[in-house]
């Protein structure tokens, strides 16, 4: 499936020029053959806007979410996108999966809070491996800070995610995680990893760019630079079934030794 990585931050603050920058993104996306876009951590808001982000979070199925539907069907492609969402007096760093048709598939909720800010502004999800099919692979969803927790990555892989879709806001000096850390989930865990990050400076904290869709064979099938970008590449199921052949450590884990780790 040939995936497309939205690198932006888009403009924080105003989730109607973000829809219509994501409007715009997606059809580039769908004229490149994308099957799939997939946009940053809270993409549709901004992350760094302190307690805005209470203001503009909207409930999972509210007027922003069908605004991406209307767009996802238009231009027939899914789209993942990252946003504050609203449940009652909750609020969680969410993203969320729509079909090529307009349709919710999957909704994940950030399980692992990074900072402060996020600490004192977000309510941390319960549910670590949320699923879903999307042309014919196993899509899984996970934000950011997740990924740098081995454990998580592993349950994807147990529960037979493909491609696991991470929107993130990684900021300066944490490139290694993008550079080093990333390739090394999707490898040790045989899947795809789409990484997808914001760019640029939003107020104290500079976003590193450096989105990377990595492959099972630990490479980077595409890598942004440091500037907003859209960028593609493809998750090969055929690829992956081969790999995951010629790579053992699924079948070589030990379970029963792992106990007292958790």
């Amino acid at each position: 499936m040939r995936t497309a990585l939205l690198q932006s931050s888009g403009r924080p603050g105003c989730t109607a020029e973000n829809l219509t920058f994501l409007d715009e993104a997606a059809g580039r996306a769908a004229a490149a053959g994308a099957g799939l876009l997939v946009t940053s951590e809270l993409f549709l808001t901004g992350y760094a806007i302190g307690d805005d982000v209470g203001v503009l979070a909207e409930p999972a199925d509210g007027d922003a979410a069908g605004a991406v539907a209307e767009i996802a069907g238009r231009h027939g492609l899914a789209v993942a996108y990252g946003y504050p969402e609203r449940d009652g007096e909750r609020v969680f760093n969410s993203v969320q999966l729509i079909s090529a048709e307009g349709t919710r598939l999957a909704g994940y909720r950030k399980t692992h809070l990074f900072g402060c800010f996020e600490r004192d502004h977000f309510t941390p999800g319960e549910q670590p491996v949320v699923q879903a099919e999307l042309n014919g692979l196993t899509v899984g969803l996970m934000i950011c800070y997740d990924v740098e927790f081995p454990e998580n990555v592993r349950a994807h892989a147990l529960a037979g995610t493909d491609l696991l879709l991470v929107p993130t806001a990684q900021m300066h000096p944490f490139q290694f995680v993008a550079e080093s850390v990333v390739p090394v989930r999707a490898f040790e865990s045989q899947m795809y990893v789409a990484y997808v990050n914001r760019a640029g400076r939003e107020g104290e904290l500079e976003f590193v760019g450096l989105s990377v869709l990595a492959g099972p064979d630990g490479t980077a099938r595409a890598r942004a630079g440091r500037g907003e970008e859209l960028l593609f590449a493809d998750a090969d199921p055929a690829f992956l079934a081969g790999s995951r052949r010629a790579n053992p450590y699924l079948r070589d884990r030990r379970p029963g030794l792992y106990g007292p780790l958790a």
